[in-house]
């Protein structure tokens, strides 16, 4: 069970990100505050424009705010050099894009344990064989192991997502948008595989979510509109 003791996870404060359109700006985040706790199922719900997308590429380290700190895991990440963003992007942060972006000429074994190779300090051969078959056993498609992505359905596409995302054991997996192109069952069906992924190893997820059901299973709520915090509402 959460505590308010727990650390936080991910912290904003006084966030604000502008983007240059032209003669104008775009001000995509207004003073954003949020705290989200190492263990939260977090969900940054909003209509399309609102923010929810900039804050999951703050958080990834992928953008930098305008004004305002971001720390990921305790680091400041306006105060890290870019190899040191690059160590903490690999080592603590895994991403689920609404897309998949698997790679097809890899199969699903190849795909989830890629991360592993590239991350640096890979484990041994048979401790890493070990490992990936176990996050595929835990997403249910260890018979699809060595399946490649165009012979797999959009569901069992975006498990091997999930797996891939937690290849290298991170803090904190962001899912942007991780059912927008599933049916309704598969959805649901996606959303308690991670929540299930969530309380058994305790991994925190933050989701930006048009979708209801991931709102109302989310233990943590957090809702913009152009780009400013209206509410947020957190489960005991």
């Amino acid at each position: 069970m959460k505590t308010e003791t727990a650390a936080p996870a991910v912290r904003l404060a006084g966030v604000h990100k502008i983007y240059p359109l032209g003669n104008t700006e775009v001000h995509a985040l207004k003073g954003v505050d949020i705290t989200i706790r190492e263990g939260d199922f977090a969900s940054i719900a909003g209509p399309s424009g609102s923010g929810k997308s900039t804050i999951l590429n703050l958080i990834g380290c992928i953008d930098v705010a305008s004004r305002g700190t971001v720390e990921v895991v305790g680091n400041d990440t306006a105060r890290l050099s870019d190899r040191r963003i690059t160590r903490l992007r690999h080592e603590a942060i895994g991403f689920i894009f609404q897309s998949f972006n698997l790679m097809p000429v890899l199969n699903v074994f190849e795909n989830v344990e890629f991360p592993l190779l590239i991350a640096g300090g890979a484990p041994p051969r048979a401790e890493r064989r070990e490992y990936v078959d176990f996050l595929i056993g835990e997403v249910g498609l260890t018979e699809w192991r060595r399946h490649r992505p165009s012979e797999l359905s959009g569901g069992q596409r975006q498990r091997v997502a999930i797996a891939r995302a937690l290849a290298t054991r991170p803090r904190i997996v962001l899912a942007d948008e991780p059912t927008a192109n599933l049916d309704s069952a598969t959805g649901n069906s996606i959303i308690e595989l991670m929540k299930k992924i969530n309380q058994e190893l305790h991994t925190t997820f933050i989701f930006s979510t048009h979708d209801p059901s991931i709102v109302e299973i989310a233990d943590h709520v957090i809702r913009l509109h152009d780009g400013e915090v209206t509410d947020e509402i957190r489960q005991e």
